[in-house]
């Protein structure tokens, strides 16, 4: 072997040797881990509602960071946009039907909301998804008993139907205190939890339940803890946000989030908790924040 092969096979030993020895060293490191999701206790299944968040990103990239902090649900979504979902392993936790201002409170809207119910119930029922939400719509001209009375008669048109297709429609109670948009819904009937369940025990059907929003409770009625062990079991689906100004749920709001969270684990809620506030800073930092302080 001349002195120049003997040289070059020298070489390419000690390149093998080196790069064994760097192949052991990393074998004997951990591997590098994925991002962990900021959800760790999955004692709370969490969602994320989707009007909140429309102006900061689109579909696809909410569904992203649904993933990057380990919400199961994006809501309050079309059922044209579902496969998205589905192509991340999300759902829509609680599906879109009639609007709050014209509600089941009112005969003349009936058909349409029955429609609109049915359509979303069809298609929760083929997609696995578990909720449909509803309203009791605004007063107009309709007494508050006349309305627990209209929604009782309308609900009982739909809610057999909701029962065969294995579905829960969700009846939101909303504040009327606050003028501002998408904060306060002046007018609206359902205003009070206790309103709510009256029609819920009259209806008296597994498939019609409350929508426990948190924020808007807290402005109505208060007492949020109490009232969640009292109607536990008609509680189907839950929202969240900061007040005063549903905006995320920091130290500039009022509401203590942490004991209200461990009071739904508590009883035994099983559904989903919605993030809905709207974003006045980094929303990817606000939902992170939020919901690393409902994962109790």
């Amino acid at each position: 072997m001349s002195h120049h092969k003997s040289t070059s096979a020298s070489m390419t030993r000690r390149r093998l040797l080196q790069s064994g020895a760097a192949l052991a060293v990393a074998g004997a490191l951990p591997a590098v881990r994925a991002e962990q999701p900021a959800i760790k206790n999955k004692r709370l299944k969490q969602s994320i509602v989707r009007w909140c968040f429309e102006e900061h990103w689109n579909m696809e990239q909410l569904c992203q960071q649904a993933k990057r902090l380990g919400c199961g649900s994006v809501e309050i979504v079309e059922p044209k946009d579902w496969p998205i979902l589905k192509k991340h392993g999300l759902i829509c936790a609680i599906a879109p039907s009639h609007g709050f201002d014209k509600g089941m409170n009112n005969p003349k809207y009936h058909e349409m909301c029955l429609d609109k119910m049915r359509a979303a119930i069809d298609a929760c029922a083929e997609a696995g998804f578990p909720n449909v939400i509803t309203f009791t719509g605004f007063r107009e001209d309709v007494s508050d008993d006349d309305g627990i009375k209209n929604c009782v008669a309308g609900y009982k048109k739909i809610v057999g139907y909701a029962e065969k297709k294995k579905v829960t429609l969700c009846l939101e109670m909303l504040n009327s205190r606050v003028a501002e948009k998408m904060k306060g819904h002046p007018g609206y009937q359902g205003d009070h939890t206790d309103y709510c369940i009256d029609i819920l025990k009259k209806v008296g059907s597994p498939r019609l339940k409350l929508l426990f929003d948190i924020y808007h409770v807290q402005i109505m009625d208060g007492d949020v803890i109490r009232r969640i062990r009292q109607f536990a079991e008609y509680i189907g689906h839950v929202h969240t946000a900061g007040n005063p100004g549903r905006a995320e749920l920091d130290d500039k709001q009022e509401i203590n989030y942490p004991p209200i969270m461990r009071a739904l684990v508590d009883v035994k809620y099983t559904g989903y908790v919605g993030q809905e506030f709207i974003p006045t800073r980094d929303p990817a930092k606000g939902l992170e924040q939020a919901v690393i302080l409902c994962d109790v």
